[in-house]
């Protein structure tokens, strides 16, 4: 049967002491109370407990006060010996001013051969950690113990081990637990010690070989003086290939300087490193290396119409420049280092259009390296001007690099991904660009490592993005601008039947002889499986299909095994994207806008629903300053020339709630104004927007259309959307030129400057809308 006592208690602070274990206390006025009380009511014992801020603890050490007297700084002390531990139960009553509690004995239970086992370990343990600590006086101590219990509290003595840890063993009752978990944390110690002990010998050992090292060298560098060959060994080396190379006379005076510290200093000087990777570097630069450009018109534009279909906006420019160049060789204008013969041109387009592959292509076109830099997520201006010398590790920027990497000074270097350039306290790499971009200072481009002139004048950059708006202005500046804007269905699948399918029944390990795929077939997988502005995902279905043919085949089926629009079903599952327009917008309030994302362009549905209540605008899904203030617009619009345009104007002098689906995407931009105007004169009037009409276009108060951009982006998405009239605003007429002519041909595209003419076509007549009913 348990034992239960009442005991005052004694919370130690940053102490924890367990059973066997002898400790001086300090005694302040509160302890010296609860050892006064323990002497009147408690036979001169007490509950020592650790103090915790976060909870109450659940056992303590019962402890007989063996000596009170002073410190020898003169303070009140008590020297008390823990006999046993004790789950702490509710509090009583006691004689004097100390907290007192029921303190319930924990009793041990009986040794087993596993238990003692675990406690002969544990006491090699302790006693091996003593000896290394010269700590013979307890050793002896140690061994005359033999109960598991006492055994295994012996850790409350242990230094390595944190308050915690003491607390949990502390809290621990099962002698068996306590063991394994002092056992496992005395193995860590030793672990630690162990490792802590190799890096010093380490250590020690590394110092020796340095001096000794030393010593060497100063008496190897004593025997050269004597014998005249003080030149440190390499220099010589150095000098000889710098007067070698065919190097630029600045940049051949630099390196000459370089050699010369290099001959003054010493081998163990941590400076002859930097200047050696230094020489090296500038020694490696193919400073008069260029290729010789393909004069031949006519073949590199076979080149570029081999690689990529399409995209003739930027093989007109290439050729362009192709041309100049061929004219100024002829005549002599071609000098090095002149400013402005090299290109910028900025591809911007949405992914999988061909950005990156049509710098290869352009490389292969006028004969050049080609190089390609990702820029995407870089953050550090070091990255493009490189690192001062004096910094470890330093290297040139990725600009550098690149050249020394191409081996000419003429090479095509593609900057992809530029729209994804970040900042922070390192710099801003986008600024770091516009001195490689600028051909009026790009023949005089000083990387931060290099401290010389690089002439970047003949480099030809094409640069990637994704999206215009994130380059800054500055740096868009620099460059000369060709927009990719995606393809139409038919040059998808002419791009499949050429590039994709060829490609991809290579990785199949198929030929055209094993499978077929039809035109519809393409057609199909490029409308309503993948409705994307490039052919990434094209390929991706292409691939998924030969795969699936490759495994029936292996599983011994026929040849040739034939997909079209019947069987595509199962080798791609259902169609993923279906035309929505005519149902989304068979209600009244709905109307279909074209808006330009990351990935292309692509229509986005609007809708406006009324209620009684507060005459208010609500604005939900996510939408920007812009195209709120685009809502307001619409609305003050229709309230005040409703009347004009047939429209109920008292029909919106209610809880009016304008929602652009997609709530979890963020959209603006200023071309939502005309088909929120639609959205809420079709709500008003009751009348639903046709369901093969889109629009864009920004709106005043007036009720003129203003221009937007991303036209040709907006129109391919109406096509592939399957719209067949869409409104611009009058004054993008111009940028219908870049438009294909196979999308004006499926569209019937309108220019309109005010909104009133969109509203006059796009709501259903009220005899259409009587029929429907």
């Amino acid at each position: 049967m348990t034992e239960t006592l009442r005991l005052p208690v004694l919370s130690l602070p940053d102490t924890v002491v367990l059973p066997g274990m002898v400790v001086p206390v300090e005694l302040d006025e509160l302890a010296q109370a609860t050892v006064d009380a323990a002497r009147a009511g408690a036979d001169g014992q007490l509950l020592l407990t650790p103090r915790m801020e976060d909870r109450y603890p659940a056992y303590g050490a019962v402890a007989a006060i063996e000596q009170v007297g002073r410190m020898p700084g003169g303070a009140p002390a008590a020297v008390l010996r823990a006999t046993g531990r004790a789950r702490i139960g509710s509090g009583v009553t006691g004689p004097g001013a100390a907290l007192w509690v029921e303190a319930e004995l924990v009793e041990n239970a009986p040794a087993t051969d596993a238990i003692r086992k675990l406690a002969a370990e544990f006491k090699t343990l302790v006693i091996a950690n003593l000896q290394r600590r010269d700590s013979w006086q307890l050793v002896d101590s140690v061994q005359r113990l033999s109960d598991p219990s006492d055994i295994a509290d012996l850790a409350g003595y242990a230094s390595y081990l944190s308050t915690e840890q003491k607390r949990q063993l502390l809290e621990t009752p099962d002698v068996e637990t306590r063991l394994n978990q002092a056992i496992e944390w005395v193995h860590e110690h030793l672990a630690e010690i162990e490792v802590a002990d190799k890096i010093r010998d380490d250590v020690r050992d590394g110092m020796e070989k340095s001096q000794r090292e030393f010593l060497l060298r100063q008496q190897l560098a004593a025997i050269r003086k004597e014998l005249g060959e003080d030149e440190p060994d390499g220099a010589d080396d150095y000098r000889g290939r710098v007067e070698k190379a065919e190097l630029p006379e600045k940049v051949r005076e630099a390196a000459l300087r370089e050699v010369g510290k290099l001959e003054r200093s010493s081998d163990q000087s941590p400076e002859s490193g930097w200047i050696r990777t230094w020489l090296d570097t500038v020694l490696e630069l193919p400073w008069n290396t260029k290729t010789t450009d393909n004069d031949d018109i006519a073949a590199a534009r076979e080149v570029l119409d081999a690689d990529h279909h399409g995209l003739d906006d930027v093989k007109d420019r290439i050729i362009e420049y192709l041309a100049v160049r061929a004219r100024r060789a002829s005549r002599g204008l071609e000098v090095v280092g002149g400013r402005g013969s090299g290109a910028v041109l900025a591809l911007a387009g949405p992914p999988g259009v061909g950005k990156t592959s049509l710098g290869e292509s352009v490389a292969r076109a006028l004969g050049r390296k080609f190089v390609r830099v990702a820029l995407g997520g870089v953050r550090d201006e070091a990255e493009i001007r490189g690192h001062r010398r004096t910094y470890v590790g330093a290297l040139p920027g990725r600009i550098v690099r690149a050249i020394s990497e191409a081996g000419s000074m003429n090479p095509v270097v593609l900057l992809d991904e530029v729209d994804k350039l970040g900042a922070d306290f390192r710099g801003d790499p986008a600024a770091a660009l516009l001195e490689v971009l600028d051909p009026a200072q790009n023949h005089t481009f000083r990387d931060h490592y290099l401290e010389v002139d690089l002439d970047l004048s003949d480099v030809l950059f094409l640069a990637t993005a994704n999206v215009i708006e994130t380059i800054p202005a500055a740096l868009l500046d620099r460059m000369e601008l060709v927009a990719l804007d995606g393809y139409t269905a038919d040059d998808k699948v002419a791009i499949a039947r050429t590039h994709l399918l060829p490609r991809q029944l290579s990785r199949a390990a198929l030929s055209a002889d094993d499978v077929t795929i039809s035109d519809e077939a393409l057609h199909e997988i490029a409308s309503d499986y993948t409705r994307e502005a490039g052919v990434r995902q094209l390929e991706r279905a292409l691939a998924r299909v030969l795969r699936k043919v490759a495994t029936a085949l292996a599983s011994g089926g026929s040849v040739p095994v034939a997909v079209d629009v019947a069987n595509l079903h199962d080798y791609l599952g259902r169609p993923r994207f279906t035309p929505e327009t005519a149902e989304r917008t068979s209600v009244p309030g709905v109307a279909t806008g074209l808006a330009v994302t990351g990935t292309g362009g692509d229509v986005l549905f609007i809708e406006a629903t009324a209620m009684d209540g507060r005459a208010g605008l609500t604005l939900t899904g996510q939408l920007g300053d812009v195209m709120k203030e685009s809502a307001h617009i619409a609305l003050s619009y229709l309230r005040s020339h409703g009347a004009a345009l047939g429209v109920d104007a008292a029909a919106l002098d209610r809880a009016v709630h304008v929602h652009v689906p997609a709530g979890a995407v963020p959209k603006d931009g200023p071309s939502a104004g005309v088909t929120m105007v639609t959205a809420l004169a079709s709500l008003a009037s009751g009348r639903p927007v046709r369901s093969d009409v889109g629009m864009t276009g920004e709106v005043t108060l007036n009720g003129r259309v203003l221009p937007i951009g991303g036209v040709k982006q907006k129109l391919l998405a109406a096509q592939r959307a399957g719209l067949r009239t869409v409104f611009v605003p009058a004054r993008n007429e111009p940028d219908l030129d870049d438009v294909p002519a196979d999308v004006l041909e499926s569209l019937d595209v309108r220019p309109v400057a005010d909104v009133a003419d969109i509203l006059a076509y796009a709501l259903s007549d009220a005899a259409e809308v009587a029929a429907a009913a």
